[in-house]
Protein backbone atom coordinates (compact mmCIF):
# COMPACT_ATOMS: atom_id res chain seq x y z
CA UNK A 1 0.00 0.00 0.00
CA UNK A 2 1.23 3.59 -0.94
CA UNK A 3 0.04 6.19 0.94
CA UNK A 4 -0.07 10.22 -0.73
CA UNK A 5 -0.74 13.09 0.64
CA UNK A 6 -0.38 16.98 0.48
CA UNK A 7 1.99 18.74 1.70
CA UNK A 8 1.95 22.29 1.16
CA UNK A 9 4.77 23.98 -0.43
CA UNK A 10 6.11 27.85 -0.19
CA UNK A 11 7.48 27.86 -3.93
CA UNK A 12 4.78 25.85 -5.68
CA UNK A 13 1.05 25.51 -4.68
CA UNK A 14 0.62 21.62 -3.39
CA UNK A 15 3.50 19.13 -4.11
CA UNK A 16 2.19 15.61 -3.01
CA UNK A 17 4.53 13.31 -1.04
CA UNK A 18 4.16 9.11 -0.92
CA UNK A 19 4.86 7.63 1.98
CA UNK A 20 6.68 4.01 1.13
CA UNK A 21 5.87 0.88 3.10
CA UNK A 22 9.01 -0.72 4.82
CA UNK A 23 9.24 -3.18 2.22
CA UNK A 24 10.14 -2.49 -1.37
CA UNK A 25 12.02 0.24 -0.21
CA UNK A 26 15.18 0.91 -1.83
CA UNK A 27 18.16 1.19 0.06
CA UNK A 28 19.07 4.77 1.19
CA UNK A 29 21.80 6.38 -0.29
CA UNK A 30 23.63 9.77 0.88
CA UNK A 31 23.13 13.26 -1.42
CA UNK A 32 26.25 14.05 0.23
CA UNK A 33 29.71 12.44 1.23
CA UNK A 34 30.27 11.76 5.27
CA UNK A 35 33.08 14.20 5.26
CA UNK A 36 30.45 17.12 4.05
CA UNK A 37 28.53 16.91 7.08
CA UNK A 38 28.81 19.58 9.49
CA UNK A 39 30.62 18.21 12.95
CA UNK A 40 28.43 20.53 15.17
CA UNK A 41 25.62 18.52 13.87
CA UNK A 42 27.08 15.17 14.76
CA UNK A 43 27.68 15.97 17.79
CA UNK A 44 24.41 17.25 18.66
CA UNK A 45 22.36 14.14 17.02
CA UNK A 46 25.37 11.69 18.97
CA UNK A 47 23.88 12.45 22.07
CA UNK A 48 20.66 11.36 21.46
CA UNK A 49 19.62 8.05 21.91
CA UNK A 50 18.65 5.47 18.83
CA UNK A 51 15.26 5.72 19.83
CA UNK A 52 14.87 9.37 19.39
CA UNK A 53 16.53 10.12 16.71
CA UNK A 54 14.35 7.30 14.91
CA UNK A 55 11.05 9.22 16.45
CA UNK A 56 12.98 12.27 14.55
CA UNK A 57 12.51 10.67 11.30
CA UNK A 58 8.90 9.99 11.14
CA UNK A 59 7.17 10.85 8.48
CA UNK A 60 4.75 13.82 8.59
CA UNK A 61 7.29 15.62 11.30
CA UNK A 62 8.78 18.99 10.85
CA UNK A 63 12.91 17.38 10.14
CA UNK A 64 11.28 13.98 9.04
CA UNK A 65 13.49 11.74 7.02
CA UNK A 66 12.90 12.41 2.99
CA UNK A 67 14.64 10.55 0.29
CA UNK A 68 14.15 10.64 -3.18
CA UNK A 69 12.32 7.46 -4.49
CA UNK A 70 15.66 6.13 -5.64
CA UNK A 71 16.80 6.43 -1.70
CA UNK A 72 18.78 9.34 -1.93
CA UNK A 73 18.71 11.33 0.69
CA UNK A 74 16.89 14.66 1.12
CA UNK A 75 16.78 15.63 4.79
CA UNK A 76 17.75 13.34 7.62
CA UNK A 77 21.56 13.10 6.26
CA UNK A 78 23.18 13.19 10.04
CA UNK A 79 20.57 10.79 12.29
CA UNK A 80 21.09 8.30 9.79
CA UNK A 81 24.85 8.88 9.33
CA UNK A 82 25.14 8.55 13.25
CA UNK A 83 21.95 5.44 13.39
CA UNK A 84 23.80 4.02 10.94
CA UNK A 85 27.20 4.01 12.57
CA UNK A 86 25.57 2.36 15.40
CA UNK A 87 24.60 -0.64 13.44
CA UNK A 88 21.10 0.13 13.16
CA UNK A 89 18.91 -0.77 9.96
CA UNK A 90 17.88 2.27 8.98
CA UNK A 91 17.06 1.07 5.66
CA UNK A 92 13.98 0.39 6.69
CA UNK A 93 12.77 3.51 8.30
CA UNK A 94 9.47 4.65 7.08
CA UNK A 95 10.07 8.04 4.91
CA UNK A 96 8.53 10.43 2.78
CA UNK A 97 9.05 9.78 -0.66
CA UNK A 98 10.22 13.64 -2.52
CA UNK A 99 9.85 13.85 -6.19
CA UNK A 100 13.28 14.93 -7.80
CA UNK A 101 11.25 18.25 -9.23
CA UNK A 102 9.77 19.03 -5.82
CA UNK A 103 13.13 20.12 -5.17
CA UNK A 104 14.11 23.80 -6.18
CA UNK A 105 17.53 24.04 -7.09
CA UNK A 106 19.97 26.29 -6.31
CA UNK A 107 20.54 29.70 -8.27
Amino acid sequence: MILAFPRSQALSGTVFEVLVPNSNQPPLKPLHADDSLIGSKLEKYGKLSDQELIDSLIPGRQGSLKARADGTIVDGHHRIKILRDRGVDVDSLPREVIPKDAIPEPP
